[in-house]
């Protein structure tokens, strides 16, 4: 049972094979999360993704892709090692997208801080996702997060 985690979730008006496509695939995904990316999200394989706007890079170990169902990865955002799972489920109209992220050693204060940072860039990831897939709407929210960074 996930004790200590954040979760994000959005319903997109697009097919499930689109929605998960976006991502997976760095040619799409770098439109609305990080600004580079060395390849494509599959199993087995460690990708660095990094968010130029920041100067900050992160390695993520994908530890699982069900196609069109889920992505699953570990990653040491700013030192503090979870795991984030995303799950895609079609329904009447397009995709019901959710994230969760689940922190293994975070102490108390810690936890709140990675709770709340999460639930927010998530939150905003998926809102690009929205605007970017439905509307062809580059919103840059991640970008625009920290602008004085």
């Amino acid at each position: 049972m996930k004790k200590n985690f954040a979760k994000a979730e959005m319903f997109i008006r697009k097919d499930i094979a689109e929605v998960f496509q976006a991502m997976v695939d760095p040619a799409i995904t770098t439109k609305i999360w990080f600004t580079k990316s060395s390849g494509k999200l599959e199993k087995g394989k460690t990708i660095e993704w990094e968010w130029e706007m920041y100067n900050h890079k992160v390695n993520v170990e994908v530890l699982e892709i069900v196609e069109n169902q889920t992505i699953i990865f570990n990653w040491r955002n700013h030192d503090s090692p979870s795991i984030v799972e995303w799950k895609f489920k079609k329904i009447t109209g397009g995709t019901f997208v959710s994230v969760t992220n689940t922190f293994e050693h975070a102490t108390t204060e810690a936890l709140i801080a990675e709770v709340r940072d999460s639930t927010e860039g998530f939150t905003l990831v998926l809102a690009n996702l929205k605007a970017y897939l439905e509307f062809n709407i580059l919103l840059n929210l991640v970008g625009d997060r920290f602008p004085e960074m």
